[in-house]
């Protein structure tokens, strides 16, 4: 077996076989390989595709390139959420304590942002003392105290889809619902995980820019799933706009203490709402509730104080600091530096979230590359989002960055720039569109 002829095989269209496969993630993975014969094959397979039994294997071989965790101390199934990114994107922090206060008990691995895609790690790293170092030895300790954990991906789990990931991003081979899915997949059931559950993004702030490509990778990882033997589901969720009412590290977690003591903002407790549903489910913890009734039951604890007594567990177990009072310390505070003001009257008809997203980087709560560091305060504010009556002269967004950091006034005037260019103004009220766009199970 060599590379060359497996090369050729997908450049002719034909399916790798398991074997293929399994040389092709070794060779990658101890560097056999060299990186022109693997970009070339990520290029045949952009073009040509792979099958579900393709696809698996590579998803399983990539699992097990590294370690692949065993939680025998999880009561019940060991669940997982993935959520394929977006701006305002703070569904993680709400969603462990909520599912936790189901008896769901959940090992989550999450990464840093690069991009306009916040990183659920550098959220809770805005929380001063928060340590997402946490050794897999000791996800028992903690999974035991509080029924939950939160670590940074550790860089033994599955190292194949480090390698390719980072040819692919300079190969232009990204846009390959087969190589996404099982880059995924890969990583979820190397963490352990027996059931999953995925957030795939859709719209102009996400990977996946309309219904058709969304459904597309989730049918993808649902087949990946079911032929590994894990339970999954996909609920696509709308990213046409910012989620919630602010992007940026410290702002986002203060808008998570808002959602767990009761005041979040609909979008937000809608997706947080269908995602816990079926994590819930999937772990049997519904306690034999009929779908009514368990929906009901979650949006309760996010306002009756049962939420936020486990999220105030989790915060101190990983050593975050909380006042007396119970409120979050913060390794910053967000200052609001300018407002960006409407041009026109009428509605809001749309908010590309790529470009809310871009002007956040600007501002310093994102990552061009890995090693950048971030301005934990910066991100921004919104007053009104799609279907809001504004005024000309109207605040449409606020500006924020760290009172320790500081920041230019040509970048601040860029981040303007972006931001009125991703407002649409018109003079009658948009359609509707809603949170949950689809569930594929």
């Amino acid at each position: 077996m060599n590379m060359r002829d497996i090369i050729i095989a997908k450049r002719d269209k034909k399916s790798l076989t398991d074997e293929e496969i399994k040389f092709f993630v070794k060779g990658v993975t101890d560097g056999s390989i060299p990186d022109y014969q693997t970009s070339a094959l990520l290029m045949a397979i952009v073009l040509n595709g792979m099958d579900d039994r393709e696809m698996t294997t590579l998803t399983l071989e990539m699992a097990a390139s590294g370690t692949q965790l065993e939680l025998p101390f999880i009561d019940g199934i060991a669940v997982d959420k993935h959520s394929t990114g977006g701006v305002g994107d703070k569904i993680t922090p709400i969603l462990l304590p909520l599912i936790a206060s189901f008896g769901v008990e959940v090992v989550k691995l999450s990464g840093r942002g690069l991009g306009f895609t916040g990183g659920t790690v550098d959220k809770f790293e805005s929380i001063e003392g928060f340590n997402v170092e946490v050794d897999t030895k000791d996800f028992n300790k903690y999974v035991v105290l509080t029924g939950m954990v939160i670590s940074g991906q550790t860089p033994d789990l599955a190292p194949a889809d480090k390698i390719l990931y980072s040819l692919r991003d300079v190969t232009g081979t990204v846009d390959s619902i087969p190589l996404i899915a099982s880059s995924i997949m890969s990583k979820k059931i190397a963490g352990g995980a027996k059931g999953i559950v995925l957030d795939v993004t859709c719209g102009s702030g996400a990977f996946m820019k309309d219904y058709a490509m969304a459904k597309e990778l989730a049918e993808a990882m649902i087949k990946i799933g079911n032929l590994a033997g894990r339970k999954t589901v996909a609920v696509i969720t709308n990213m046409d706009q910012p989620l919630g009412r602010f992007c940026g590290n410290i702002l986002e977690m203060q808008e998570v203490f808002d959602t767990v003591t009761g005041r979040g903002e609909e979008d937000v407790i809608e997706v947080v709402t269908e995602l816990a549903y079926h994590l819930i489910t999937i772990a049997g913890k519904d306690a034999g509730m009929s779908p009514e009734v368990l929906r009901n039951e979650i949006r309760a604890r996010l306002s009756d104080g049962t939420c936020y007594v486990k999220y105030k567990e989790l915060i101190e177990s990983q050593g975050g600091k909380m006042t007396p009072a119970g409120y979050p310390v913060y390794v910053d505070k967000p200052f609001d530096c300018m407002h960006v003001n409407s041009p026109d009257s009428g509605y809001v008809q749309s908010i590309r979230a790529d470009l809310i997203g871009q002007a956040s980087v600007l501002l310093g709560a994102g990552r061009l590359k890995k090693t950048d560091s971030i301005d934990y305060g910066a991100g921004i504010g919104f007053f009104v989002k799609v279907g809001d009556k504004v005024e000309r002269g109207d605040s449409l967004c606020a500006l924020y960055h760290g009172e320790k950091c500081e920041i230019s006034e040509e970048r601040l005037f860029d981040a303007m720039e972006l931001i009125l260019d991703a407002y649409e103004v018109g003079p009658n009220p948009p359609e509707k569109t809603p949170s949950i766009l689809g569930v594929i199970t």
